[in-house]
């Protein structure tokens, strides 16, 4: 009878040591996307991504806190802490938050891509957890496509070049040995400007990872959004274009040269180079309705549902007004005495 016992003791043993394994991969499993979802919006990664929108909450780096991510309410009620790492270039899918996290500012010489600084990251989207790096070496422009980051790489070998990798951090590989901006998705589709012996716009497809042409020209930092290409037209100083892919016809958006833009809806934000009177200026996508925001010179020019975020160039003071009226110019400063921290939240 009591080897019985000894013997049912086992069993029960094992089971659950067996449960324990499984319930923990369970848990711990990693989730992946049905479909070709992207992460965020073009224009957002082409400026730093330190916003980015998902189903009503607004993830973000804090400028009042160093550039941690946080979370908030597209009106920005409800601000929290989710990590103590400084980020960028914030990609967000329905189970992950994705990331380049900020480790340092040592530059290279050989490189625009400032090295021991970005490595790429995921985070559960409750900010539970500890996050997982996907790649260690540095990383930037970020984009989210399918169960894919694609991404800038830098090593020593081949400086910075077109990776991707797993959500769950295998299958990390070289896709060009150049550094094409990844920011610009649609679906399974990565659109880019050529940077050697062209500056046209591909459209790469991420099933294959084979690009071809789309459009001929002088082209930088390509949007496309439904059948509409917009992009900086190097022949034309640098202004703003916008093509319609469905006959191919080219119209200049705005009249002067531009430095960074992010397009949202009907309305293009945008930073208007020009010496004696530089200023951070809205625009409707036809040409009409220009307006001139705040005077001086702003980069990293973010958009949400709500409100539209920058930054001085120099000072780097954060500001925001609203996107559907825009004017109202105010500095964005999320206190410390009203965020409540993730961290002692539970």
């Amino acid at each position: 009878m009591k080897k019985i016992w000894k013997w049912l003791l086992f069993v029960l043993v094992i089971l659950l040591a067996a449960g324990c394994v499984f319930l923990y991969r369970y848990i711990n499993r990693i989730r992946y996307n049905d479909g070709y979802v992207n992460g965020n919006t073009a224009g957002n990664l082409y400026n730093e991504g330190y916003f980015c929108e998902k189903d009503g909450i607004v993830y973000f780096a804090n400028p009042a806190d160093n550039y941690c991510l946080y979370s908030m309410n597209p009106d920005g009620t409800n601000i929290k802490k989710l990590e103590d790492q400084s980020v960028s270039y914030i990609n967000v899918d329905d189970h992950y938050i994705y990331y380049c996290k900020l480790k340092g500012k040592s530059a290279d010489s050989f490189s625009f891509l400032p090295v021991n600084t970005n490595s790429l990251c995921r985070l559960d989207i409750d900010g539970k957890g500890k996050p997982e790096i996907l790649d260690d070496d540095p990383c930037m422009y970020a984009s989210l496509v399918g169960n894919y980051l694609y991404y800038l790489h830098y090593d020593t070998t081949d400086a910075t070049t077109l990776y991707k990798v797993k959500i769950d951090g295998k299958e990390k590989e070289q896709v060009e040995k150049q550094s094409y901006f990844t920011a610009s998705t649609d679906g399974q589709y990565i659109y880019y400007n050529g940077l050697t012996d062209n500056h046209n716009i591909y459209e790469m497809d991420t099933s294959n990872d084979h690009a071809k042409v789309i459009y001929e020209g002088n082209c930088w930092m390509p949007v496309k959004d439904g059948n509409n290409l917009y992009f900086m037209d190097c022949e034309n100083d640098y202004r703003i274009a916008k093509v319609d892919l469905t006959n191919g016809e080219k119209t200049l958006v705005t009249d002067c040269r531009v430095d960074c833009y992010n397009v949202t809806g009907d309305k293009i934000f945008f930073q208007k180079n020009d010496k004696t009177n530089p200023a951070i200026c809205c625009i409707n996508t036809d040409g009409s309705n220009y307006q001139e925001l705040k005077e001086g010179n702003y980069t990293a020019i973010n958009v949400t549902s709500t409100y539209v975020y920058f930054k001085d160039f120099t000072t780097e003071t954060p500001y925001y007004t609203s996107v559907a009226a825009p004017g109202n110019v105010q500095i964005f400063n999320p206190l410390a005495d009203s965020i409540t921290k993730h961290f002692f939240a539970i």
